[in-house]
């Protein structure tokens, strides 16, 4: 009998996707922070590579995947923005860190040339105006 048997073939390729299926979300690159939930909607994705700037929850920062120090920032970012294109940058900032940081950040990539600053956050958070429960903690009973 000279006919091939596929089934051996089609069980490992099936193998190889649940492999592929469970790794792809642990390839993610970034520095690990927990983002605050919004209700907010994705932004359009551009052709160049999206710059990232992360405040981790103990304030320290990272450009893409590279910590640096709070003062090597601005020059750095000066840098990259005669370089680019693009005006766009990305925020990443943990949730428990204070507002006053993410301010002072903001304030530093707009003095670093990007005049586009996009929150990054998750999409499971509140949604205001839905009619659901509010979480601002004033209920009682």
């Amino acid at each position: 009998m000279h006919e091939i048997n596929i089934t051996p073939m089609v069980d490992v390729m099936l193998v190889l996707l649940i492999i592929f299926m469970v790794a792809a979300p642990m390839l993610t690159v970034g520095v690990p922070v927990e983002l605050p939930k919004t209700a907010a909607a994705a932004l359009p994705t551009e052709q160049e590579e999206p710059l990232t700037v992360t405040v981790t929850a103990d304030g320290r920062l990272a450009i893409q995947t590279t910590e640096i120090a709070d003062a090597e920032l601005l020059p750095k970012l000066t840098a990259i923005a005669a370089e680019r294109k693009s005006k766009k940058i990305f925020l990443r900032a943990d949730g428990a860190i204070p507002y006053e940081r993410v301010a002072q950040v903001m304030g530093a990539l707009n003095a670093g040339g990007f005049n586009e600053i996009g929150l990054v956050t998750d999409g499971e958070g509140p949604r205001f105006g839905s009619g659901a429960a509010s979480n601002t903690g004033n209920g009682g009973g």
